[in-house]
């Protein structure tokens, strides 16, 4: 992963740069930002920067032997830590090197990654990682020693929020006093979560969700994506590029969302249980994934509703596709109502990532869209 491989986000890679070529890098830095806007990338690329032997003015060389190195991120000096089960193996807790061969293969499909396709990939879905006292433990051993090749050894925390509290304590003497030419970078989704005694020692670099434009440039030029179906995926994908890439690879998503939300609204309007049960049969069946992207797709739709009802038509920027649904739909979803069915829909987003039992979500749901889109009058 270099500079040039990260969508977007030019600001964030001219600022880091400057700050190693003015010797302003600070030993812990922050990387926070939502999903999919590129914070492990640009944490990866930068890493990749410090170490280069011949680095240029907007990125790494390429050439040297730490950048062939880093193409196969087997580079002595870059260090991953990464949550993960929280079990032992014959009395023995699971440490990240367990899962270094799948943390490898999981980075080398693509940097734009999700905690549950981590999960997955690990074969904790239902379950949630912590990054444990051993691999702080490990932490500390491993910057006792001095670096093999670079000027910085670099350890990567992904996820930093899944911390374990027993275990920070580990951390926070080294993340103080670190040995010489250490740099920490920690990858974030959510401040909130965060200690805040990690908090107070590192240096936060915000990382903004993608603007539409950057998605859909990246999607062309990196992926070879058709520039119509980038702009209805950009539109859709709200900044997060992991779910772009998702929509991407599922023609299906794309063709069949606005239709499928039409039906499954209008039968929750009319509450023909029957077809409600369908339907609710129907979203049960679908991944988990395309169950997040339908609801997304739903809030962007009560979302160019309301602008259609405050009269910003000039504002919309719906798929020609959708935007007689949006018209159609809009006298329906007066302002409350949208707001009302933004907070259920939102709930439900909540609930499928943390694997709500999906009859019953979608059950509820259904029910709760009638009563909301009747109360209107």
């Amino acid at each position: 992963m270099y500079f040039k491989d990260v969508i977007g986000q030019e600001d964030i890679k001219k600022k880091l740069i400057n700050n190693f070529k003015n010797n302003r890098v600070s030993h812990a830095q922050l990387f926070l930002g939502p999903e999919g806007s590129g914070k492990l990338a640009l944490a990866i690329a930068y890493a990749r920067y410090l170490a280069c032997k011949k680095p240029g003015s907007e990125d790494a060389c390429g050439e040297c032997p730490s950048c062939q190195k880093y193409n196969k991120f087997a580079h002595p000096d870059l260090n991953f830590f990464y949550p993960i089960p929280s079990k032992t193996v014959n009395g023995t807790p699971l440490i990240g090197k367990d899962f270094a061969r799948q943390w490898i293969t999981f980075l080398q499909k693509s940097p734009y990654l999700s905690l549950n396709d981590w999960y997955k990939d690990i074969d904790i879905e239902n379950k949630q990682g912590i990054i444990n006292a051993r691999d702080c433990t490990e932490i500390v051993k491993v910057l006792g020693y001095k670096s093999y090749e670079s000027d910085f050894k670099v350890v990567v925390i992904w996820m930093i929020e899944r911390l374990y509290h027993a275990a920070a304590p580990k951390l926070l003497k080294i993340l103080e006093e670190p040995p010489e030419k250490t740099l920490f970078l920690l990858v974030s989704e959510n401040q909130d979560l965060i200690l805040n005694t990690i908090l107070s020692r590192a240096q936060i670099v915000k990382i903004p969700r993608l603007r539409d434009d950057e998605v859909r440039e990246g999607l062309i030029s990196k992926y070879n994506c058709d520039p119509v179906k980038a702009d209805q995926i950009a539109f859709l994908a709200d900044g997060n590029f992991f779910q772009a890439l998702n929509m991407m690879e599922s023609e299906e998503i794309l063709e069949n969302n606005t239709d499928f939300l039409r039906e499954w609204l209008r039968v929750c309007y009319k509450f023909d249980t029957r077809e409600i049960l369908a339907y609710v049969d129907n979203l049960s069946k679908m991944g988990r994934e395309r169950q997040k992207t339908l609801l997304s797709f739903a809030l962007e739709v009560f979302r160019q509703c309301n602008l259609f009802n405050y009269h910003a038509g000039d504002l919309i920027k719906i798929h020609p596709d959708s935007r007689d649904f949006i018209n159609k739909f809009s006298t329906i979803l007066t302002p409350q109502v949208a707001i009302n069915m933004t907070e259920e829909f939102s709930k439900a987003i909540y609930h499928v990532e943390r694997n709500a039992n999906p009859k019953i979500l979608f059950t509820d749901l259904s029910l709760k869209s009638h009563r909301i889109m009747k109360a209107k009058k």
